[in-house]
């Protein structure tokens, strides 16, 4: 398996997920964030590594949180016209 830069991988047996920042050879330097927060960075085997595949459930929730916002934006602008009408019967 080819691996590039910037690819998220992880290792075959689990754990967090990486980037890949650099490839040498057979081994591949990866990047990732520790649960405490801490960077590492640490040259890999390739054949202990598979791609991550990015889904959509995976983008950050600002983007969810904005849609949610637009909806119930426009939910308040159906009510206020249905308020309208009441008013003028």
């Amino acid at each position: 398996m080819a691996f590039e830069p910037g690819d998220v991988v992880m290792l075959k047996s689990g754990g967090h997920s990486m980037t890949v920042v650099a490839i040498e050879e057979e081994d591949i330097d990866c990047l990732w964030v520790g649960d405490d927060g801490q960077m590492f960075r640490q040259s890999i085997p390739a054949v202990a590594l598979t791609t991550v595949e990015i889904l959509e459930s995976d983008e950050p929730e600002e983007e969810e949180d904005e849609a949610e916002d637009k909806e119930k934006e426009e939910e308040d602008g159906e009510d206020e016209d249905d308020d309208e009408e009441d008013e003028e019967e």
